[in-house]
C-alpha cells in the first residue's frame, strides 16, 4: 500500500477558496499513491473555534464534492482529513471522509474525543459516538482523528473489527509534539497494526502546529516522518509483514482482560 500523508500549513489569512484550491493541488499531484490522507480541519483550522460556525458545511455540500472529484481524478483512495459538519438540527461535529478512487463516500467518522476540557471543542461540537473501519479496495482502514490517539481502548476496538491499518489526521500543537510522536508509535506497538497520521503545520488561532507527521509499521519502526512546514511524506505500507509479524509474535492472543 502506497501511502501519502499531506502535512498541510494553514494560513489564517488565507481565504477558503484558496485554502481549497491549494490543498486539492496537492491531492492531484499524489497520482502514484493508494491513499493519500490529509490532516484534521484543515479547510477550518483546529483552534479557530469562532470561525467554526460560519465555515461549516454540510456531508453534501461543496468541500465533499470536490474531494470526490479530487480522489477520482487522482485514482486514489482518499482520506479527507476532517471538517466541521453541520447536520440538519444545527449541530456541528468534527467529520471524516474516506472516499474510494471512483469518487464514492466510503465511510463518515465524526471525532469521539472531543479536545478542549471546559472550553474548545465540547463547547462548540457533538461528540460522535461510532467507531468506524473503513472497508476499501486498499484494505480496511481504523478511523481515528487527533485527540483520539490518547485513547487506547478505542484503537483496542479498531484493531478487534479487523482494521488493516490506522489512520489518523490531527491537528496537534507543537508544545505536547512529543507525545504525539510516542503515542503514534504505541498504538502502533501495542495493536501489532501500521499507522498513519498526517499533523498539520503552521498556526491555528495562534496555537502553532507541530508537524512531524508519520508512517510507522506494526513493529512502530518508522518507514516516513516530516519535520516542520508544508509537505508531504510518502511510504510503503506492506500488510503481508504486519501478517508476518502477528504469526511470529502473536502477542494479541494472550490477552486477558
Amino acid at each position: 500500500m502506497k501511502v501519502s500523508a499531506v502535512q498541510f500549513e494553514f494560513i489564517e489569512s488565507e481565504p477558503s477558496d484558496a485554502r481549497v484550491n491549494r490543498m486539492l493541488s496537492l491531492v492531484a499531484a499524489e497520482t502514484d499513491a493508494d491513499l493519500v490522507v490529509l490532516p484534521e480541519l484543515w479547510p477550518n483550522g483546529g483552534f479557530t473555534y469562532l470561525l467554526w460556525d460560519s465555515t461549516a458545511q454540510p456531508l453534501d455540500g461543496p468541500l465533499v464534492h470536490q474531494l470526490q472529484d479530487a480522489a477520482r481524478a487522482a485514482s486514489v483512495v482518499l482520506h479527507g482529513g476532517s471538517f466541521i459538519e453541520r447536520h440538519p438540527d444545527g449541530a456541528l461535529t468534527n467529520t471524516a471522509l474516506v472516499i474510494d478512487s471512483d469518487g464514492s463516500l466510503n465511510a463518515v467518522y465524526r471525532k469521539i474525543h472531543l479536545f478542549g476540557f471546559v472550553d474548545g471543542e465540547p463547547k462548540y461540537l457533538a461528540a460522535g459516538k461510532k467507531v468506524v473501519v473503513a472497508e476499501t479496495s486498499i484494505g480496511r482502514l481504523g478511523l481515528a482523528t487527533c485527540y483520539d490517539l490518547r485513547f487506547p481502548e478505542m484503537f483496542r476496538q479498531l484493531t478487534d473489527a479487523d482494521s488493516d491499518v490506522f489512520v489518523v489526521p490531527a491537528a496537534w500543537p507543537a508544545p505536547r509534539i512529543a507525545h504525539w510522536s510516542v503515542l503514534a508509535r504505541a498504538r502502533a506497538v501495542e495493536n501489532q497494526l501500521p499507522l498513519v497520521a498526517a499533523n498539520t503545520a503552521g498556526t491555528h488561532g495562534g496555537v502553532t502546529m507541530g508537524g512531524a507527521s508519520l508512517v510507522v509499521d506494526a513493529l512502530g519502526a518508522t518507514l516516513a516522518e516530516a519535520g516542520d512546514g508544508e509537505q508531504v511524506i510518502r511510504a510503503g505500507v506492506d500488510l503481508a509483514h504486519t501478517r508476518d509479524w502477528r504469526e511470529r509474535f502473536p502477542a494479541l492472543g494472550d490477552r486477558r482482560l
